[in-house]
């Protein structure tokens, strides 16, 4: 079995109208570095790079 307590649910933000579109589960171990994602933003309607919410 996988240990638990290694992966966390965190929040995308977009970062041109700061709203909350994605949520995913990230290895805090492996990564411990907030993400920078492009992803499709539905308030934008285009896509805009994602950040880790704090």
């Amino acid at each position: 079995m996988a240990k638990v307590g290694n992966r966390q649910n965190k929040t995308l933000v977009c970062t041109e109208c700061n709203h909350e579109n994605y949520r995913i589960s990230k290895n805090v171990k492996n990564t411990p570095d907030r993400l920078e994602i492009k992803k499709y933003c539905a308030h934008c309607r285009k896509h805009t790079t994602h950040k880790e919410k704090k």
